[in-house]
């Protein structure tokens, strides 16, 4: 039994690639997993100061939702990072929580990383933000284990019934 934590970007309850965590999710408590997800949009997250204060305290002075978010990735076995595609990059609100693992970046390492891509673009049009995420994670001591790639849906709920779908599942029950 692991313990698998789920970061959904998606702006959109249900778009498509909340929609694929979800079947990640599904696939991974099917196995008996403990399995949370958390919908970084619903939270409150702000932009990192760039003020370095955490490199003496280990800790962030802006007061809000990171600190819990980062104590769940740190205590996770699997992490799940699922974003859109925006303009060939991941979204904004992922960037942010990215930009805030600065106070306990060293100690985010040793997960097993599972990545969920999602756009109107096919793979080649995707491939830059997994090779961007795949980067961040890696250096911070991860190995991502896959991307889902949910290709050619851009209107909410267009990934029902693609391929990504079974593969989310398949993924998230072989975690």
């Amino acid at each position: 039994m692991k313990n698998v934590l789920i970061l959904s970007s998606s702006p959109r309850k249900q778009g498509n690639s909340d929609i694929l965590c979800d079947e990640f999710m599904k696939g991974a408590e099917d196995s008996g997993n403990i399995v949370e997800k958390i919908t970084l949009y619903d939270r409150n997250i702000s932009f990192c100061r760039a003020c370095y204060s955490c490199f003496k305290t280990g800790k962030c002075v802006i007061a809000d939702d990171m600190a819990e978010i980062l104590e769940k990735i740190r205590k996770a076995d699997v992490l799940v990072v699922a974003t859109p595609a925006y303009f060939l990059t991941m979204n904004g609100m992922l960037k942010t929580v990215i930009d805030r693992f600065l106070p306990k970046w060293q100690e985010l390492g040793g997960h097993n990383v599972y990545l969920i891509i999602t756009g109107h673009d096919r793979k080649k049009g995707l491939e830059l933000v997994g090779k961007e995420l795949t980067t961040i994670f890696e250096n911070l001591g991860n190995t991502v284990r896959g991307i889902i790639w949910g290709e050619g849906v851009w209107q909410k709920g267009e990934v029902t019934g693609t391929k990504a779908m079974n593969e989310a599942y398949i993924t998230g029950k072989n975690v």
